[in-house]
């Protein structure tokens, strides 16, 4: 099937080809008819595989005709990141581009005047995320009364990220008749529910089970065990020097890094750079222009390396994107799905690597069992066991400690850990003509001790 097949007006599919397809991915093949048609549409398809234009190209047609009034869109799409808004927002312009269709991007981090000259105008398609879109509603600057087209996309991500309250409150204010496309990655009970709520007699269209990743991503872990904790520095330290090899070892074209908190995000840069990486930082307490900067520079092909949050997770879509690195795991395994699937996009081939420790056992076997398969060791050359050799080691009972004297390299890790070394003790006691031991062992301690205040020894008054 070709997108010839589809139904598409001349305009679209020149736009189609100039951006270098010929055929749509079976969640565009499936869902671009029925949305043509005007019926409901519940979509479940992973990330990276092509939904943004199934709901994108039949819309251009469907506003081909027609005009927009003032502070009236007449399509409205909400996302859950200014990454995925603006990411959407690129799609209407390259695929729009023989259509005069107008459009407002509504986002945080930008200028609120700005925003509301646009829509004062009229747009044919307003972009949104939840929260501005309310404070804009909220001070008058816009009616909801027009909207035509609904389209909820990430819904899963919404839910993740609190803003379902929202974007009941946003739906309650559209017109009962309406045409609404919610697409999801995953289908919880919770989203199956808002489906429910918010779509009439749906057509639903599922491309792959939810939550698989794309079969072209190579998947591999890399362990970290509590023996080289205990050397000093910590898990990071060693997560980092892992990390490292990878990047060395790995062909790297291009590459995200995911930590959990935004805080690491920044240490994580740091070394990098440090050693001489690539690298950028993208999280939510940036500027929104400065991750904008920072993304347009990673796509141009400036910048090899972005560490980043979740905030990215579903934000960049980048075709030729050629690994994705989870420095550290997912609490969520559905988190892990769409960190990955943001390599091996548009049918190429793509790499993902977790870095784990022992206390990550839980969420590793979580994402094991959501895929139903394991993943694999990976050997980056360091001399760390497996995880069969880790389980075994790290699962052991520890040795009861022992008297002996600490010597060679346990010794002088003692003393840069602020602990003394029992030779030091052994040596102190024999100047004092005892034993050599721990202190406190061989010499037991009754009552005060040695010391026995002055007051206690001076002779009793007789009485009167």
């Amino acid at each position: 099937m070709s997108f010839d097949d589809l139904g598409l007006s001349e305009e679209v599919l020149r736009a189609v080809a100039d951006a270098g397809y010929t055929d749509p991915t079976p969640i565009q093949a499936k869902a671009i008819p029925h949305v043509l048609m005007g019926r409901d549409i519940l979509g479940c398809a992973q990330t990276g595989t092509g939904k943004t234009a199934s709901f994108t190209l039949p819309m251009i047609d469907i506003l081909a005709a027609g005009r927009a009034r003032a502070r009236m869109p007449r399509t409205l799409i909400l996302e859950p990141t200014r990454e995925l808004a603006a990411q959407v927002a690129e799609n209407f312009d390259t695929y729009g581009k023989y259509n005069k269709l107008s459009k407002a991007l509504i986002i945080g981090g930008q200028s609120m005047d700005d925003q509301y000259k646009l829509v004062d105008r009229g747009v044919d398609v307003l972009i949104a995320t939840p929260g501005r879109l309310i404070d804009l509603f909220d001070r008058g600057m816009l009616l909801l009364s027009d909207v035509k087209i609904l389209v909820i996309d990430e819904a899963d991500r919404m839910l993740d990220m609190g803003f379902m309250p929202d974007v009941e409150r946003i739906v309650g204010l559209l017109p009962k008749m309406r045409q609404t496309l919610f697409f999801s990655a995953t289908m919880p009970p919770e989203i199956r529910r808002l489906a429910d709520a918010f779509l009439m007699n749906p057509k639903e269209i599922t491309v792959a089970p939810p939550a698989t990743p794309l079969e072209k991503i190579f998947q591999g872990i890399v362990t970290v065990t509590r023996k080289e904790r205990d050397r000093g520095g910590g898990y990071p330290k060693f997560k980092r020097e892992a990390l490292r090899a990878l990047l060395e070892k790995e062909d790297v074209r291009s590459a995200l890094i995911f930590c959990n908190r935004k805080r690491d995000v920044d240490i994580l840069y740091r070394s990098l750079r440090k050693h001489g990486f690539d690298a950028a930082a993208l999280h939510g307490d940036m500027a929104q222009s400065a991750r904008t900067e920072t993304l347009g520079k990673f796509k141009a092909g400036e910048i090899k390396l972005v560490v980043c949050s979740d905030v990215a997770a579903r934000g960049i879509d980048i075709i030729d994107l050629s690994h994705v690195f989870n420095f550290d795991i997912p609490t969520h395994a559905e988190d892990y799905i769409h960190r990955i699937g943001r390599t091996g996009r548009a049918g190429r081939e793509g790499r993902a690597f977790t870095l784990t420790t022992p206390e990550d056992d839980k969420y590793l076997h979580a994402i094991e069992r959501l895929q139903g398969r394991k993943i694999e060791e990976f050997d980056v050359g360091l001399g760390k066991p497996g995880r069969a050799a880790r389980t075994k080691q790290d699962d052991a009972k520890p040795e009861k400690s022992s008297s002996r004297r600490k010597s060679g390299k346990r010794a002088r890790d003692d003393k840069q850990d602020g602990k003394p070394d029992d030779r030091q003790d052994d040596r102190r006691n024999e100047q004092r003509g005892k034993k050599p031991g721990r202190a406190g062992k061989d010499e037991a301690v009754v009552g005060m001790g040695d010391h026995v205040p002055a007051f206690m020894l001076r002779p009793a008054r007789a009485p009167g």
